[in-house]
């Protein structure tokens, strides 16, 4: 009997690894280290701040660098829109504590060694080789309410977040 109950759990959990998240669906918690060595949860955001949350494929490559000061470049817009960032890597801590203190980013940098919370989103691999790079637009309940998935177009990961939270912040003013 337990070997079923096994069997059907491990199933059960491939299946949740390989499924995309969607728009409308509830973000998946997670709870990771961030560069200090502190856990940070997306669930502490929740009901306090909008999140822009967008995993890249590595510290240190040009692509990835150019993601992540274009996101401190207009931080302070999407801190006006009452959300926040978090980066997501497989990078360990001390990666991410480099990174961040080179090119002076103002957000999280969180690491997901081994990728657990990388699968539960479903983000998925370039070619089957690369972590991929997506963004997340997630709301203050905790829903995701935009997605945007390319591995090469890396300047419109900013403008497609702005864009998001705009609309998100034009939803909250009309619920006023």
């Amino acid at each position: 009997m337990s070997d079923t109950l096994e069997t059907q759990e491990s199933s059960d959990d491939q299946a949740q690894t390989r499924r995309r998240v969607s728009v409308g669906d509830r973000a998946p918690d997670f709870a990771l280290p961030n560069a200090a060595g502190e856990t940070v949860r997306l669930s502490d955001f929740q009901g306090k701040r909008d999140v822009v949350l967008y995993f890249y494929p590595k510290d240190n490559t040009p692509g990835c660098t150019a993601e992540a000061c274009s996101f401190r470049d207009n931080y302070d817009a999407i801190s006006g829109l009452d959300a926040e960032v978090l980066g997501i890597s497989s990078d360990s801590q001390a990666s991410h504590e480099g990174f961040a203190a080179q090119y002076r980013l103002p957000f999280p940098l969180l690491s997901d060694e081994g990728g657990a919370v990388r699968k539960r989103y479903g983000v998925p691999a370039t070619l089957g080789l690369l972590p991929g790079r997506v963004t997340y637009v997630i709301d203050k309940q905790g829903v995701i309410r935009h997605i945007f998935n390319s591995q090469l177009n890396i300047e419109r990961h900013i403008a497609e977040a702005l864009a998001g939270l705009r609309a998100l912040s034009g939803d909250d003013e009309r619920r006023k």
